[in-house]
């Protein structure tokens, strides 16, 4: 389940052993194409872009948090652990916003690989329905029900960002009512 504590590094860990290698682009092997000047790259770069962006982004979050941390050094399947540890000291209003990134980044790493269905496991912030569905074209989680529109009459859009926080707020006020 993706609200596991370690699902989001397991995206990554999967994303990382089996979407790096080059995808082959082009015709059937039996077609004709033209002779190459070099060779393509053994790994595919824009996943490792979107990787090493991922990892940006935590660690600028993690240090903007805690600015006398050291710059993150580790292996990157350890990042999120790191940025745990160095924040736990946080509010938990700020811990929440740490694990709201987690989450957001964890669904992001499933798009990337190519599930889309993880966004059908979070009801609609505005209905509460469980019709949401990714757009790809937009990059947004939209809500089918023809029902929940907004005043312009178009059907509610949802970032990744918004499901994060609203998944992280919900599992915290579980936990809080569970004490």
């Amino acid at each position: 389940m993706l609200g596991d504590d370690t699902t989001t590094e397991n995206r990554l860990r999967l994303l990382q052993a089996e979407f790096t290698q080059h995808q082959r682009r082009g015709p059937e092997p039996t077609g004709r194409t033209a002779t190459r000047a070099e060779a393509p790259a053994p790994i595919d770069l824009g996943t490792l872009d979107y990787m090493a962006a991922a990892a940006a982004e935590m660690v600028r979050h993690t240090r903007a948090a805690a600015p006398g941390v050291d710059p993150y050094t580790g292996p990157l399947l350890g990042l999120y652990d790191w940025s745990r540890e160095h924040t736990a000291h946080l509010t938990p209003e700020r811990q929440q916003a740490r694990e709201a990134l987690i989450y957001r980044q964890g669904l992001e790493h499933a798009i990337a690989m190519g599930d889309t269905t993880v966004v059908r496991k979070h009801p609609c912030p505005a209905c509460g329905c469980w019709g949401l569905q990714w757009g790809e074209g937009e990059r947004k989680a939209v809500c089918t029900q023809h029902y929940c529109q907004d005043a312009g009459g178009l059907t509610h859009r949802w970032t990744l960002e918004r499901l994060a926080r609203e998944h992280v707020a919900a599992k915290s006020a579980l936990t809080s009512r569970a004490t």
